[in-house]
This record gives structure tokens, sequence and C-alpha cells, in this order.
């Protein structure tokens, strides 16, 4: 099999081997690349490039491997999402990141640029005049506007349709058409509903629109082509549930709608317009559709990944052309897939692959050929042979409610009586943890824990009912399901009673220090990160609640502040017998440092041993690397003293 070096034409780093102790930089490196793209010819690829503050854009022609243009902004702007709009025109998205937890927010901006760096523009948005990639730029006027790319119009070279937005909170959107070489833009419709999205057919036509105001109540609206009016086909403040279009049928006589279910996951819905009758076409028991898989070389869906135990494809017709072609390459690759772009012709298709113990992989596979040649990998440095694997778990909770997680162990471990940390996910709603490779997890693995993440209720994968179970219950039933997974791990004899910490960042945080509040002799030590200890402050200071819609969010989601002082960790310090690590960025809007600076003295008052780790410049998570080497050598310090694991590698020592 042929492998493609595109690693070594961007100049991106290997690690070493592993040692005994932990080498912290082969975690906190990032990866190779974020996404690739195929160009519509097969010419060109283009793939997203992380940097130490920047997410790069590299096109590189296939050819011969030579970079042929790339695209960046200033430190903190990312390339956050991109894609072909012609043959060898690539029209990019840019995200603003603060730290690693969270994804980078959109700005609404858009650029563009040919394969070969020519023409690149700004092509709407806010740093319109004077700004860009160096002088080479086109610049625009200025505009207090956003946008987000709705469809590519692939039989339109120069044009794609976008949702356009305005500034504040209550904002109504349109639709319009981008020339994607001047910038110039052409109205189509105006939304029905503020904060809308649109959606077309296949001829391009803006048939849907759904979005809320300030109740967050979604509404979704249909009409039957240009020049038609809107009208509601469905209101969650009705119905109780949402439903948002992902695509149309060949000859758009049949829309696919993914509906919420009151109980249970979400489906698919094949909704045949003239009719107005309703199908379901794809639904798990467990777990909601995740991606939505598209028939190659075309916007008509066909199935869906979905993560239950472990990631599968799910199809609409399970015998159908689509299916055989993802079970052929499932089969091929030994692993999860996924077709990230292909040529016109549908023939050259780029595939992701992965498994629990390997980031991801990428491979051109030629389907009349029946051959595959290796591209890329995330994160070339791991051997998939070598990390941990992931097994995945299901529990009762003592309510009876079924949770599932996953249990990653140390590889050649008995996988028995283990000092294992438990780690609660952020979020908390609508997150969750998945069958896949977790830095932080494998990292802990290589230490010699096993790590147990589970889906409390509140996350998200499991459909509405269990999102909702866990709203105003932070402190109450959501941490009764750490607890509940927790002492199900030991009792199925994968930990050791003994040699039990828990640890998380964000609401992981909150959870780890309510753990070890709730539950004194069930834990050894807890580690909170960036996390959230004092509720009540979270109406007085953080991001959420600086609008309607964000208030409404806290109120409905947290509680009333008056409720939250009781489950708040920074008033139950005295209740904490365990040594404490907690770590905070001064520039967190999300969890502002204020949380941690309280949970500290709140700590010391009571005469619990608590290490901190403070940095000013800072943000939701630390992203500089040399601050995450240093947190993670400090936390694995710190879990060693309770647990007896393997501490951090010296900086710079040979393996």
């Amino acid at each position: 099999m042929k492998k493609w070096n595109l690693g070594a034409a961007l100049l991106l780093a290997v690690s070493g081997a592993a040692s005994a102790q932990v080498d912290v930089d082969a975690y906190i490196k990032r990866d190779q690349f974020t996404d690739i793209k195929l160009s519509p010819t097969g010419e060109y690829i283009a793939a997203t490039v992380p940097l130490e503050d920047r997410t790069m854009l590299a096109i590189l022609r296939r050819s011969d491997n030579a970079m042929t243009a790339k695209f960046g902004l200033g430190q903190n702007s990312h390339v956050q999402d991109f894609a072909w709009s012609s043959d060898k025109r690539v029209v990019i998205a840019i995200g603003e990141k603060d730290g690693l937890l969270e994804e980078p927010q959109a700005t609404g901006e858009l650029y563009a640029i040919d394969a070969d760096g020519n023409k690149p523009q700004i092509l709407i948005g806010y740093r319109a005049e004077g700004s860009g990639l160096g002088t080479r730029i086109q610049t625009r006027k200025a505009e207090l506007v956003g946008a987000s790319v709705v469809d590519l119009l692939p039989n339109d070279e120069r044009n794609i349709v976008i949702n356009v937005w305005g500034a504040g909170e209550a904002r109504f959107t349109s639709a319009e058409r981008l020339d994607t070489t001047t910038g110039g833009r052409f109205p189509l419709v105006k939304s029905p509903v503020r904060n809308s999205r649109f959606a077309t057919d296949n001829a391009g036509v803006v048939r849907f629109a759904w979005g809320s105001a300030s109740d967050n109540a979604n509404k979704l609206y249909y009409r039957d082509g240009d020049g038609s009016e809107w009208r509601m086909v469905h209101d969650e403040g009705q119905a109780g549930t949402i439903e948002w279009p992902i695509g149309f049928s060949e000859d758009n006589r049949v829309a696919y709608l993914e509906v919420e279910n009151r109980q249970g996951p979400n489906a698919i819905v094949a909704w045949d317009i003239a009719a107005n009758t309703r199908k379901v076409v794809l639904q798990d028991a467990v777990s909601d559709p995740g991606t939505i898989l598209y028939r190659p070389n075309s916007q008509v869906p066909v199935g869906a990944l979905v993560t239950g135990e472990k990631t599968k494809t799910v199809f609409f017709e399970p015998e159908g052309a689509d299916a055989r072609l993802y079970h052929s390459l499932e089969a091929a690759f030994g692993s999860a897939v996924l077709i990230t772009s292909t040529d016109k012709t549908g023939n050259l298709l780029l595939v992701q692959s992965w498994t629990d113990g390997n980031p991801g992989d990428f491979y051109l596979f030629d389907k009349a050929a029946k051959k595959a040649s290796h591209v890329a990998s995330r994160k070339a440095w791991f051997d998939p042979d070598k990390t941990a694997q992931v097994e995945p778990i299901t529990l009762k909770a003592r309510d009876g409610l079924a949770l599932h997680g996953y249990i990653t162990r140390p590889r050649g471990s008995q996988g028995k009586a283990l000092p294992m940390v438990v780690m609660p996910h952020g979020g908390p709603f609508g997150v969750h943890d998945a069958w896949r490779f977790d830095n932080d997890a494998q990292m802990l693995a290589a230490a010699g824990y096993a790590v147990l993440q589970v889906n409390y209720r509140g996350s998200g994968n499991y459909g509405r009912a269990f999102e909702e179970a866990g709203a105003q219950q932070w402190g109450k039933a959501m941490q009764d399901d750490v607890t509940d997974a927790t002492r199900w791990a030991i009792q199925q004899g994968y930990a050791d009673a003994s040699r039990v910490c828990i640890y998380g960042a964000s609401y992981g945080g909150y959870a780890a220090l309510m753990g070890v509040a709730k539950e004194p002799g069930l834990y050894k030590c807890a580690a909170g990160y960036v996390g959230i200890y004092d509720l009540p402050m979270r109406y007085a200071r953080g991001a959420a609640q600086e609008t309607l819609s964000g208030e409404t969010w806290l109120r409905e989601w947290m509680g009333k502040p008056e409720t939250l002082a009781d489950v708040s960790p920074v008033n139950l310090a005295a209740q904490i017998k365990v040594p404490v690590f907690l770590a905070a960025g001064g520039e967190d809007e999300i969890a502002p440092i204020e949380h941690t600076r309280k949970m500290e003295a709140s700590l010391r008052k009571a005469g619990v041993p608590v290490q901190t780790l403070y940095y000013p410049t800072e943000g939701h998570g630390f992203y500089t690397p040399e601050h995450q080497r240093e947190y993670y050598t400090q936390l694995l310090a710190f879990l060693s003293k309770s647990l007896g694991g393997q501490p951090a590698k010296a900086a710079g020592a040979q393996p």
C-alpha cells in the first residue's frame, strides 16, 4: 500500500517511543491535521493544520505533494471549517478559540482562496477593511454581520448560498447568494424566525428555516419554493420536541428530518411533502443519529454514524448500494469509517478511519481499482497496537435509569483491581463521551490507571428525555450517577476500592469537587481543572448570563440562584477530607478564575490539603504547550501520591 506522506510535506513532528514514565509531550502535541478534503477534480487536497495559537489551511497538489497555497489569520484565529466551492476555490469559515476545552466559536467571517494561492478574498465579516492574509488579501467594506455556508451549489462554479445575520441577540437572518470571487451578495429570502438557519433542496432553493428567540423554543418553517410563503410545521413550545432538516431525496419530493422523541433516542423521518405523510427510516435503540452520511458526490442523506457501545453506520436502506460501500470499507480497514469527500465522478473517495486506540487515519480509495493509499494520520507518533483499549459499559443508576460509559485500561494489564481515575466530562448538557481515542484517558492509562467515563443523565446522545433528566440536577441526580458508576466499577472488580480518585474539567471539575464533598469515603483525591464551584456566581459572572437566552438557560438547566448554594462545592469544603488539586486561567470567561480562588480559600480554611496552578494569561483550558506540560506533570504527580501511578517524564529526557 502506497503511503503518501502529507505529514512530512507540512513539516509536522513525530514523537519518540514510550517509556516507563509518561511522555506528556506525546499527549499534548496537536493533531497533525484536523480535517482533510479532496477537491472536486481530485487534483488537490486541502487540510486544516493546528498550530500553537492558530489553525491554518494548507492546499497540496496530489501529483507531486507540493504545497500550492496556505491561509491563516492572526493569533487565536482558526480555520474552523472549509469547503471546495468549485474545482479550484475554497471557502473558509473563521473561528476564535480561547483554551483547549471548547471548540472555536464562529466569528461569522468567510474568506476564499484559489488552490494555487491566487485571489485571496474576504467575502464577509468585521475584519474586511485593512486586514487579512498579509497585503495580498482583497479588502471589502467592514460589516457588523456574520455568515455561514448553507449550500455550495455544486453546479455553480462561482456562487454559494449563505445565511447572513446582524448584530444583537434577537436577530432575524436572511439567505443570500454569495459570489465567492468578488464577495457580491444577492438576497434570496428572509427568515420568519429569529436566530435561524436555512436548508436548501438539491436545486439550491431555500426550503426550510428554523430557529428560536429568547424563550429558546425552536420553530421549524417550510415553504414550497421561491415566491412561496413560509408556514410553520413544528413548534417546540407546543410539541416539547425539536425537528430540523438534514436533506432531500434526489427528486426533492421527500424531506428528511431529524426528530426528537419524548422518550428514547432521536429518529430520522422521511416526510413525503405532497402526501404529508411521515415514515421513520432510521432509529437506534440506544443512541441518537450522529454525523449524517450522504451519498458520495451528492447532498442526499442515506444514513448516519451512531455511537452506541462503539461507532457504527446505520442506513435508511440496509441492503442498498450506499450501505454496501460503507460496509466494504469498514471490513477493509477494520475500523469505523467516514467518507469525508469525493471527486466529481464519485470514484475517488477520501476516507477517514479510527478506533478507540487510533486517533484517525486518512486514505484515498479508488473504487474502480479497489485500492487504498494512505494519506496522513492525525497522531502518527502513537502505535495503535500499544495504546490502551476502551471497553464500553452499561449499568443501572440507583433509580433504574440505564447509564452508558467506557473504561480505559492500561495496555497489557489484567484489568482487575487497578487504581482508577473517574473522569466526568464537561458540558454538562448535550455533551457525551464516546468510543474513541481520548487524550486524557490514554495519558492516565499510560500512567497505570483504569479510567472510568460515564455519560450521566444530562449528557447528549441518548435522546431528549435523558438529557432533560439532568435539568436542575447539579450536585443531585447527575452527581449520583457518577457515584453509582464508581461503585459499580469497584463491584465489578475493575478498580481497587482503596485507590480511586476523581478528576474533571469545567463541569467535570465541579463534579470532581462535589464527588469528594458528597462521598468522603469513596475517593482518595480530587482534581478540578477550570471548574465551576460557586453556582450562584454563575449568574453574576460568566458568558451565559450576558443574553436573555443565556439567562433562560441558566434558570431552566441549573435552577434558581437562591437554590444553588447548597450544591456549590465552595460551601462544602468542610466535608472534603482528601487532597485536592486545582488549576485555572485568568482569562477564562466560561468559568472565571474567581471560582477556583474561592474554592482554594474555602479548602485552606477547612484545613484541606490543596495544590494549585494558575496562569493569568490562559482561558478555559491551558493553551500554551509549556503550561499544558506543567499542568499535566503536576496532575500526574498529584495522582501518584494517592494512587501510586507513574509520574511524567522530565521535559527533554531521552526515551
